[in-house]
């Protein structure tokens, strides 16, 4: 594929087989974000696992400090007393039944689902549904629980949510190119570590082989692993 001028303006300076600090890779990101609109910063993290053995799944959350720079659209599966906190915390979708027949109908406007332990013997038959789009509430990743007001405003505030694909590669975007350094880099290693930590105990030897930084038009840079982990 041709590089267009931008494109090449944005690579100046960047050494693709070169590993930089964190600091210095957040600053060149930033700088080669050029495009009209505010980009997504990503970080990539090649892990030396094998997602298809049982002790080897590496799935959480992480509440990054700054937030992602993205309005999320919560939906919740709850009723009664429970429903009202999670609309009066800001959930923008709320039901129980009828929300499910709308899911079933393949209504989906929302990017984070929540639900209460009462409302998982409906929400366990969307499964087929949700589960290909990673929306099924899970109670290890706090989207099941009794919390709601708490759930909702974690999901809101930044919250976000990480599992390995096949070939062993986790990604999420961690903020904007509008971001100060500073926040960018806060939220890099909190990603960062919050993968870190959880280390499957199946997995043998070099567990995070890379870490790769860059925007949604930009070229990525590569991490110095320590320094984003120090």
């Amino acid at each position: 594929m041709a590089i267009g001028k931008r494109g090449k303006k944005a690579r100046q300076g960047i050494d693709r087989n070169a590993f930089y600090n964190v600091e210095k890779a957040v600053e060149m990101i930033k700088t080669g974000a050029t495009a009209k609109f505010d980009e997504t910063i990503e970080v990539a993290m090649n892990l030396g696992i094998d997602p298809r053995q049982s002790d080897q799944n590496v799935r959480g959350v992480v509440q990054l400090p700054h937030g992602t720079g993205k309005a999320l659209r919560v939906a919740v599966f709850a009723k009664g007393d429970k429903a009202k906190l999670a609309k009066d915390a800001g959930a923008d979708v709320v039901g129980d039944a009828d929300l499910a027949e709308k899911v079933q109908a393949g209504q989906i406007d929302f990017d984070r689902c929540i639900a209460t332990p009462d409302m998982m013997a409906v929400v366990g038959r969307l499964g087929k549904v949700l589960g290909p789009r990673g929306l099924m509430p899970n109670p290890k990743l706090g989207t099941v629980t009794n919390d709601i007001a708490e759930a909702v405003k974690a999901a809101k505030g930044g919250q976000v949510e990480f599992r390995a694909e096949k070939a062993g590669l986790v990604h999420a975007g961690v903020g904007k190119a509008s971001f100060t350094k500073e926040a960018l880099i806060d939220n890099v290693k909190a990603f960062v570590g919050a993968v870190a930590k959880a280390k499957p105990s199946g997995a043998k030897g070099s567990y995070i082989k890379k870490v790769s930084l860059s925007s949604t038009m930009g070229p990525g840079v590569k991490l110095e692993i320590a320094s984003v982990l120090g």
